[in-house]
C-alpha cells in the first residue's frame, strides 16, 4: 500500500488506494486526528464519526477514482480541488452512482506526511 503523501497533490491518489483497499484503518490514517469530514454541510463529523463514514463508504465495495483539478499551496497548507466518483455494482447487486468535486484541505504533519485536515467531497454542491 502506498505510503501518506510527501507532496499535497498526491494526497487524493493516496486517500483513492486505501479507500480502494476496503481496509478503514488505513484510510484513516488519511487523516488529522482532529480533521473535519463535511458530507452534510449541517452536521460537519470528526474522529470515530467521520470514520465511520468512510467505513460506509468503503463497504459499498465500489471503488473511487479521483482527478486532481487544481492544489494551491502556502507553507504548510494545500487547498485541493478533486473531481471525484464512486460508480459501478455495489456488494448486494445494487447500482452505486456518487460523483462530486471535493474542496480539501491538507496539511503537512511534523513527519513532512500530507493528510487531510478538512474533507469536504461535494464542495460548494447543493447537499
Amino acid at each position: 500500500m502506498r505510503e501518506l503523501a510527501e507532496r499535497p497533490e498526491d494526497v487524493p491518489a493516496v486517500f483513492a488506494e486505501r479507500f480502494n483497499s476496503g481496509d478503514p484503518d488505513a484510510l484513516a490514517q488519511v487523516y488529522e486526528d482532529a480533521a473535519v469530514l463535511v458530507l452534510d454541510p449541517r452536521t460537519p463529523l470528526t474522529g470515530p464519526d467521520a470514520h465511520a463514514a468512510n467505513a460506509r463508504l468503503q463497504g459499498l465495495g465500489v471503488p473511487v477514482s479521483v482527478r486532481p483539478r487544481h492544489v494551491h499551496t502556502s507553507g504548510d497548507l494545500a487547498l485541493l480541488i478533486v473531481d471525484w466518483s464512486i460508480e459501478g455494482t455495489g456488494r448486494e447487486g445494487q447500482a452505486v452512482h456518487i460523483e462530486g468535486t471535493a474542496t480539501d484541505v491538507a496539511r503537512r504533519g511534523p513527519d513532512g506526511r500530507w493528510r487531510y485536515a478538512i474533507d469536504n467531497p461535494f464542495g460548494t454542491g447543493a447537499r
